[in-house]
């Protein structure tokens, strides 16, 4: 990757598509307490009142999106809270200059975009301004769910091929994301899947090194993080995807635990139970020293989804996608060459995604009233990040 380093470039040098971010910076009075963000060139900067909120879009566990419109340009983006307290906010402003470097060097179809850091009075006022895009993933799946429909092979292809692709791109570029999820993919209105929220993204040390294994939502969390191994690399990211597309397929999560604990069980009783001959030192991990595990043989993951709505070929890569060891777990290059997306049917052409689904179906996600608080805070119900919650032992 050529590393673009947002806050040493001067103005002018990176040249971004939305001109209406390249202009002087405004004097302003308000005690920002950031003063890292004096470094962010001019263009990278905009006061928080120059954007008129519409209504909130989502909630995460580290901060709120909203729908927004840019006073000056009537442009349409969406803006995502860093939350903090008075406590950490000198780590929100550090956290949304992380998360805006990694998006301004990720230029990818597949990938969505941020632009700049806006800043109101307060100090918890501190967001990222991204390209707004109209559909959630998980919100979307719900919608034909409630209506009783279903994506069909063809979509789902389309789907898993540009998250694969995207992920690919990702880890080509020596990152990984750590927290993929339904909720995190996005959709345009022609039919672009796009990765969001890269809050939790660390660049791939070249060694294995203690990274904390309290990442990525428990739904979609592989198993060596389960197990609190701290030397964990790009295969989790692979993990998350194999959960993804069964979601795609069923419109169910997958593994739904409700602590990591539960997590594990279900994990285990429809792939069994792990050994050291199946996954090379997997005794050695830190919980599984601790703790005796019941012994499940593999269920198999046929029962759970039927041949109507995954081919054999399709289950191979899925088990790939779910192999307990990391280093034997696929990786997305190879899993774009698998003969799953060879085989009739083929993926339906992006641009005709939606229009190969009824149009009823077709309900933007626009999320609560305008004008909610910046401040509010709804909880997820995916098995959201909670570096905190206990792990339950029985």
């Amino acid at each position: 990757m050529n590393s673009v380093n947002i806050f040493e470039i001067s103005e002018g040098v990176l040249d971004h598509p939305d001109s209406s971010l390249h202009t002087p910076r405004e004097q302003d009075n308000s005690d920002w307490k950031h003063s890292a963000i004096a470094q962010l060139p001019d263009h990278l900067y905009r006061p928080l009142e120059d954007f008129e909120l519409i209504n909130k879009i989502d909630e995460g566990t580290y901060g709120a999106v909203y729908r927004a419109t840019n006073k000056q340009t009537g442009e349409v983006v969406a803006l995502k809270q860093i939350k903090s307290t008075k406590e950490t906010e000198a780590f929100s402003v550090a956290a949304a200059r992380r998360e805006l470097e990694l998006l301004m060097n990720l230029w990818h179809p597949n990938i969505v975009t941020g632009n700049a850091i806006a800043l109101g009075s307060k100090s918890q006022e501190v967001f990222l301004i991204m390209e707004y895009i109209p559909y959630e993933l998980k919100n979307y799946m719900e919608t034909l769910r409630s209506n009783n429909k279903m994506f069909s092979a063809q979509q789902v292809k389309c789907l898993m091929s540009q998250l694969l692709t995207a992920v690919e791109y990702i880890h080509e570029n020596f990152l990984f994301h750590r927290d993929l999820k339904t909720n995190n993919i996005l959709l345009t209105r022609d039919g672009f899947l796009k990765v969001a929220d890269f809050g939790m993204a660390r660049e791939l040390e070249f060694s294995l090194c203690p990274y904390t294994p309290g990442v990525v939502t428990l739904w979609y969390r592989a198993p060596e993080l389960l197990l609190l191994s701290k030397e964990y690399s790009l295969p989790i990211d692979m993990w998350s995807v194999g959960c993804i597309f069964a979601e795609l397929i069923t419109l169910k999560p997958l593994f739904p635990g409700t602590t990591e604990m539960d997590q594990l069980k279900r994990i285990f009783m429809d792939l069994g139970t792990p050994s050291d001959v199946i996954w090379p030192g997997y005794s050695t991990l830190p919980l599984v020293r601790d703790i005796t595990f019941d012994e499940y043989p593999p269920a198999g993951l046929r029962k759970k989804i039927d041949h109507e709505l995954l081919s054999d070929c399709g289950l191979s890569l899925l088990q790939a996608l779910l192999t307990y060891d990391p280093m034997e777990r696929v990786t997305a290059a190879d899993a774009l060459k698998h003969a799953y997306f060879k085989e009739q049917p083929l993926a339906v052409k992006r641009e005709m995604f939606f229009t190969s689904l009824e149009s009823e179906d077709e309900e933007e996600y626009s999320g609560s009233d305008t004008g909610e608080e910046f401040s509010s805070h709804t909880s997820s119900s995916d098995g959201a990040l909670d570096n905190d919650a206990d792990v339950e032992m029985n």
